[in-house]
């Protein structure tokens, strides 16, 4: 071969070498759908509200969250490859969400929803993974749990596992629609409602008979999610959930603070499909565990938290505890008002509350904290609102509430 047959078989072989690698990186590069399908997902799944402990760093994880167990802290979600997920493989990321194991081996916590994350289909996983790593890494060491030994030993994970981890994808009910097998997607999977709407036991994992039974969390009754007639959602339409998941109100009820930060960081979000099938889902779900039989309360009790109520509260919530809706929740027919365990409402009543303002309700409500009453006070006016016009529900009594003072100081 001459010297010129040479230099062209050189070029065109570095040619072909440069086109080869750049075909391969346009392969491996997720096309930009897939991107915002990912970012859709992970506004769907929540995830920046427990991974986000500063704003400023968004998903650079280190946000403290409390348990029955001890306080775990989230993990970095950026692709930082030294403490984030920058250096983890497509392999690597769907077992960390099916299984609940990292790249090293070792077992997270069910705090980290992977029993949820579990029913996801894989091209779901890597569209989250390929959103994520389109964020600017961020450098930050989430700090080791604070558990209680022996949890604090992560191999005991694997026996949780075990016994309560059931690995799968959710399987279409092809006697629904698609807009039911969408809404029971995310709720049972990808939005993991369960993780705080389903009742724990003493292990710290589901109650699968009690599904959707209402469950505490960090000093909160989330309420039930089925069809109980009193507490859950059988008096609620669709119409009133989706308003509720994309406003964090509606004309029944107001989002507490710890379901707010869920409507402010995925719910007010979402597609309009994705919350009507959520809805949709929600409002086929039957009563499950009883409603617990209510005792009606004592006169006198009932005449004290009235009168407590007349001189505290119908500045806002009128006589009738019809409010102002979506200003001020009312207060007849509450479904959490009237939620056996009343956490809720005695947090609210202690700390005050703060209405969140979304784009579709802009407008703020606020409601003051009243600490200086008495425990007796506070059970006798939370008696009175939840089982006032027409409502029902367990009466409160004193030890309760000093119950959730001392729980309230814990938190702050």
């Amino acid at each position: 071969m001459t010297r010129r047959g040479r230099a062209t078989a050189t070029i065109l072989a570095t040619a072909l070498l440069c086109a080869a690698f750049a075909a391969r990186e346009c392969a491996a590069a997720p096309a930009d759908e897939i991107i915002a399908r990912g970012k859709a997902l992970t506004i769907a799944g929540d995830c920046a509200s427990c991974h986000t402990a500063d704003p400023a760093k968004p998903f650079a994880g280190g946000k403290r969250i409390d348990t029955p167990f001890g306080a775990v802290f989230s993990p970095n979600l950026t692709p930082d490859r030294d403490t984030g997920i920058g250096g983890w493989s497509d392999v690597d990321f769907v077992r960390a969400l099916r299984t609940g194991v990292s790249p090293t081996g070792a077992r997270y916590y069910p705090a980290f929803p992977y029993p949820n994350f579990t029913k996801l289909i894989r091209d779901d996983i890597l569209a989250i993974r390929a959103y994520l790593a389109t964020l600017g890494p961020v450098s930050n060491q989430a700090p080791p749990p604070e558990l209680r030994w022996p949890l604090n030993y992560r191999g005991l994970m694997r026996a949780w596992n075990a016994l309560f981890l059931t690995p799968g994808i959710i399987q279409p009910d092809q006697g629904k629609s698609a807009e039911w097998n969408r809404g029971r997607y995310l709720v049972e999977g990808l939005a993991h409602c369960g993780a705080c709407h389903t009742p724990k036991n003493i292990f710290g994992a589901d109650k699968r008979d009690q599904a959707f039974g209402g469950n505490v969390v960090q000093g909160m009754f989330a309420p039930r999610l089925d069809g109980a007639a009193r507490s859950g959602l059988k008096s609620w339409s669709v119409d009133d959930i989706v308003e509720y998941l994309q406003s964090g109100r509606n004309a029944r009820s107001h989002a507490g603070p710890l379901m707010s930060e869920v409507v402010l960081n995925s719910t007010s979000k979402m597609s309009d499909a994705d919350v009507r099938a959520i809805a949709v889902y929600l409002k086929s779900l039957p009563a499950g565990a009883p409603e617990p039989a209510v005792t009606t309360p004592s006169p006198e009790q009932m005449s004290d938290g009235e009168r407590i109520y007349r001189g505290a509260c119908v500045a806002c919530h009128e006589l009738d505890g019809s409010s102002a809706p979506r200003i001020y929740p009312p207060l007849p027919g509450n479904a959490n008002l009237q939620s056996a365990d009343p956490a809720s409402t005695l947090r609210i009543i202690l700390d005050g509350a703060q209405s969140m303002t979304t784009p579709r309700a802009p407008n703020t409500g606020s409601m003051p904290a009243y600490p200086k009453l008495t425990d007796q006070e506070i059970a006798d006016v939370t008696t009175y609102i939840r089982n006032a016009w027409g409502n029902a529900a367990p009466a409160v009594t004193a030890d309760e509430v000093a119950k959730a003072r001392k729980e309230n100081s814990k938190t702050r």
